[in-house]
């Protein structure tokens, strides 16, 4: 599958000492950011205890210096501006209650970033902070309901699908979560469903084509299909190779709902 550049993570940072170097603006804005996450923040003088660190000065040779300093003392060093001085990037953020979404370039445009999220920002109902809270509170009735873990992530793919009770692009699907809890008719039939690859380059999967394969829980693939596509699948799918299928073509089963 194709490499990363990075280990996308989420860091609790709560109550935590944080370093921050530098004065001005940019300096600034990393200090509101750690505060808006609850740590702490620091000199270099103040470090103990601290993991991560924030450089933000505007010459290139103290900037170095002073990452060269703090990574000897064992911290994770972000130095603003210069990707290649960085062992983390700050992604531009978006924030609906609990839910956080992360756009990030590994430092290759902070602006490309921000433009994206911005996008993101008019596809995201306000509402998905309630259903993330209202679905966090149901975690033991759902636990109690689908005691095995397998089925109960196909139930809770089914009700978050496009269309499904709980669609998340949906206004009102947090007031839903109680009625499909309690509801009986939960599906549970399996689907094969064929795709036929355009070309190997994953940007070219239709978006009905790349929900069926972040939906999967098998792939029969033909020796041809290039990991790129197959690395859009569930990271929990089980891929199978058939010699004699199409080089083209990949075959998903999709249950719907627990057995």
């Amino acid at each position: 599958m194709s490499a990363l550049h990075s280990l996308p993570l989420l860091h609790r940072i709560a109550g935590q000492p944080v370093v921050v170097v530098g004065s001005g603006d940019m300096a600034a804005a990393k200090r509101r950011l750690v505060e808006r996450a609850g740590g702490v923040c620091v000199g270099e003088d103040d470090a103990a205890g601290a993991r991560i660190a924030f450089v933000a000065l505007e010459d290139g040779g103290e900037a170095e210096l002073a990452a060269a300093r703090l990574k000897a003392r064992g911290l994770l060093v972000n130095v603003a501006d210069r990707p290649g001085l960085c062992d983390f990037t700050l992604p531009s953020i978006l924030e609906r209650g609990d839910i956080l979404v992360a756009v990030g370039t590994g430092g290759a445009s902070a602006g490309l970033a921000k433009h994206l999220r911005l996008r993101l920002e008019r596809l995201l109902p306000a509402s998905l902070a309630g259903l993330a809270r209202a679905l966090a509170e149901a975690r033991a009735a759902m636990r109690a309901r689908w005691p095995d873990g397998a089925d109960r992530r196909r139930a809770i793919d089914e009700a978050l699908a496009e269309g499904g009770p709980l669609d998340p692009f949906r206004e009102g699907s947090a007031e839903q979560v109680d009625t499909w809890l309690a509801a009986d008719d939960m599906r549970s039939e399996s689907a094969l469903v064929e795709i036929v690859l355009a070309s190997d380059d994953p940007d070219d999967l239709t978006l009905r084509q790349a929900r069926l394969l972040g939906m999967a829980d098998t792939l029969v693939a033909g020796p041809g299909i290039p990991l790129a596509i197959l690395a859009r699948a569930r990271a929990d799918s089980v891929i199978l190779e058939q010699k004699d299928a199409d080089a083209h073509g990949l075959v998903v089963t999709i249950r719907r709902g627990p057995a």
